[in-house]
């Protein structure tokens, strides 16, 4: 099944930025487009405003004249449904309402050819039950574009129970004709990106919630030691904290309030303010005019030590060793058989967070996980009210020796980027396990949908396959509340591995 000819006619409804946004990918791509809104005249708007953006790509030279003038007389505003009769793709960007959806698709049905395909760009209701409002549900489709659809190469093409394969494939072959990086998803919960996206807010707010760190230091780690784009904090208040929350409510509500998808109480509290993020001038941030970005927590200098004694090689951490001594800061290695960790003159020990806190243990430090501890800016460290003064100094004069920028953080399990990848990890495994889609996909939706710096598969294979159940596991034994525990699908991989490496 190959993509819609260009001369077959598309038609978005619902006028807003999304749908203006679907509507200017497939002018550009070549198709006629008519564009229909249930509110009088704002189609007509709707195609004014994509007649000024595609004079702002003339004016950029990334479109010619001829090529805007060509694709202004294909596009048409329609005064009701029937004017999209003669239509072979029909997407819909209206109101999140299933009810509102499943009425515009069955009076659609009324009007379209027989093979006409119908596709919903929803981002969290279920494909199967819009779809289940049909009379030929095989032809629908999800077609879940990114925001801004002109910019973000994304598409999640998502079937629906009822979806035939011709359907499916006509829509993913069309997506990827429009220039598009198209993922095939079943329809589950948030569908790929959505769905494994979670830990990412979910983790950062509970670190918050525990106390051990404020919003502006857990941003400022999550994106110079773990490489993301934007923090947590910052990016919840961009996307607006009211949608981000219901997004996440809806995921967790269509798991039947599973535990590891349970929303942030300290989010609602937010929401509940009215601080919705930069649109309303305060979220997690304050972002009026004039309003002071608060600072990370950075600690003040102090000196390195002198030298330390390795055990074991660090495993996703062994990096360290190469730098340490660059710093002219001398490494004495012994053989360990029992972890791996670094042992500072002072006799406390400096190792990577595993899922357990610094209260259990005897003057212990941990250090978070980076994405490339040599690229990496900022490292967070974790010490207990227990931990000694000079072992928490050394640690920091050890890490800023490196050049980096060192915030102290609380006593929590997994730290920030460790606790927040080994989830990502776990979501992603029980994705691929119950056939929401490949493993290649998974990492492609991630790293184009939200411009992770790895897919969820890229990161496992970096950390080692049985880095993330054993950090969940440990996380597991101090929260047993089920957030953490590994899925049988991480399991099963974990166990697997490690058979595997021990035959061989």
């Amino acid at each position: 099944m190959t993509a819609l000819d260009l001369s077959s006619p598309v038609a978005v409804v619902g006028t807003g930025t999304m749908g203006q946004g679907i509507a200017q990918v497939a002018l550009v791509a070549g198709h006629p487009v008519r564009l229909y809104d249930a509110v009088p005249d704002r189609a007509r708007e709707a195609a004014a405003t994509i007649g000024a953006r595609l004079d702002r790509l003339v004016e950029k030279g990334r479109l010619t004249a001829a090529d805007r003038d060509a694709a202004r007389a294909r596009l048409r505003p329609a005064d009701d449904l029937a004017g999209l009769a003669d239509c072979a793709l029909v997407v819909e960007a209206v109101l999140e309402r299933l009810d509102v959806k499943q009425d515009l698709f069955r009076a659609l049905e009324e009007v379209v050819s027989p093979d006409c395909l119908l596709a919903t760009n929803t981002s969290s209701l279920s494909v199967t039950a819009i779809g289940g409002a049909l009379s030929h549900p095989g032809r629908f489709v999800g077609l879940h574009f990114f925001n801004p659809a002109p910019l973000l190469p994304l598409v999640e093409v998502v079937s629906g129970f009822a979806t035939d394969v011709t359907s499916a494939t006509r829509a993913y072959e069309t997506a990827r004709a429009w220039g598009k990086t198209p993922v095939a998803c079943a329809d589950t919960p948030g569908f790929i990106v959505n769905r494994i996206a979670r830990p990412f807010y979910a983790e950062a707010f509970a670190v918050y919630e525990a106390q051990a760190a404020d919003p502006a230091t857990i941003d400022a780690v999550l994106r110079e030691s773990g490489g993301f784009r934007m923090g947590a904090f910052e990016l919840t208040d961009l996307i607006g904290q009211d949608v981000n929350e219901s997004v996440t409510h809806s995921v967790w509500q269509s798991f039947f309030q599973d535990v590891r998808f349970t929303p942030s109480l300290a989010q609602r509290r937010l929401v509940e303010s009215g601080r919705l993020g930069r649109k309303t001038g305060r979220g997690w941030y304050d972002h009026r005019e004039g309003a002071e970005r608060p600072e990370p927590h950075t600690a003040e200098k102090r000196q390195p030590p002198a030298y330390v004694v390795a055990e074991g090689d660090l495993g996703p951490a062994s990096e360290l060793l190469a730098m340490i001594r660059e710093a002219g800061i001398q490494v004495r290695e012994e053989d360990e058989d029992n972890g791996s960790r670094l042992v500072l003159p002072g006799g406390g020990q400096l190792v990577l967070t595993d899922g357990q806190t610094s209260v259990e243990f005897r003057d212990v430090v941990y250090f978070d996980l980076a994405l490339d501890y040599r690229k990496a800016t900022r490292i967070a460290l974790s010490a207990s009210q227990d931990t000694g003064a000079r072992t928490v100094s050394e640690a920091t004069g050890l890490f800023q020796a490196l050049g980096k920028d060192v915030s102290l953080i609380g006593d929590v399990p997994g730290m920030i980027v460790a606790r927040t990848v080994a989830r990502i990890i776990d979501l992603a495994h029980d994705a691929v396990a119950k056939g929401v889609a490949t493993e290649e996909d998974v990492d492609t939706a991630m790293r184009l949908g939200v411009n992770y710096p790895l897919g969820p598969f890229e990161w496992s294979r970096r950390l080692g396959r049985t880095w993330a159940c054993s950090v969940l596991d440990d996380l597991h034994q101090r929260d047993p509340s089920g957030r953490y525990a590994p899925s049988l699908a991480l399991y099963r991989h974990s166990f697997a591995t490690e058979k595997r490496e021990g035959a061989s």
